[in-house]
């Protein structure tokens, strides 16, 4: 390049005014702009990084070695890193604490209605679940017999709805009687009978 070109080349460099901070640097006598000035500071970078991980290599210290897990993402087919429904997330937390049990114990009663039906559901309600036995309660003793003879097809309702195991055995009551002892004082015996329903 002749001396005229460089001229031109360098004419809006005022020789003057000092380089702004972040548009020019000098190197020797040569002013930097754009990719230049980006490649001597990475540069810079570097001989800094390097003469860091020196020192501290001096000192006993590791450095690092870039044995840290990175950071894979997924390609395009489904991953078990890709986003997942909320639904599914609490299912595999349930089953790694073991709490599916309890889940679905907690599933017979809440959904209750739409296990058994609207009808059945509307005259016995389920009281207890341990061990496998469902205690229900009857709003009447009619109802409590009907229960208990439609006992095998309620229980396979159940499983249907809630999964197999959950509840193996029913056991249905029929109204809750009123109390008819008052105070600390009664007299024992049958007292009043009635159907209550």
């Amino acid at each position: 390049m002749t001396t005229s070109g460089l001229q031109a080349a360098n004419s809006d460099i005022s020789p003057t005014e000092p380089p702004l901070s972040g548009n020019g640097g000098t190197e020797g006598d040569r002013v930097l702009r754009g990719s230049d000035l980006a490649r001597a500071a990475l540069q810079a970078a570097k001989e800094a990084a390097g003469n860091k991980r020196k020192a501290q290599s001096a000192k006993g210290k590791v450095p690092h070695t870039g044995s840290r897990k990175r950071r894979r993402w997924s390609g395009a087919g489904a991953d078990s890193r890709d986003p997942q429904k909320f639904g599914a997330l609490l299912g595999k937390i349930a089953a790694e604490r073991g709490w599916n049990g309890q889940l679905a114990n907690g599933e017979v009663f809440g959904r209750w209605t739409a296990i058994v039906g609207a009808e059945i559901a509307e005259h016995a309600k389920p009281l207890t679940l341990r061990d496998g036995e469902l205690t229900v309660q009857a709003s009447s003793t009619a109802w409590a017999t009907q229960l208990r003879l439609l006992q095998r097809q309620l229980l396979a309702k159940i499983a249907k709805g809630v999964g197999d195991g959950v509840v193996k055995r029913l056991k249905v009551h029929g109204p809750a009687a009123p109390s008819w002892r008052y105070g600390p004082r009664h007299v024992a015996g049958r007292g009043p009978r009635d159907t209550y329903g």
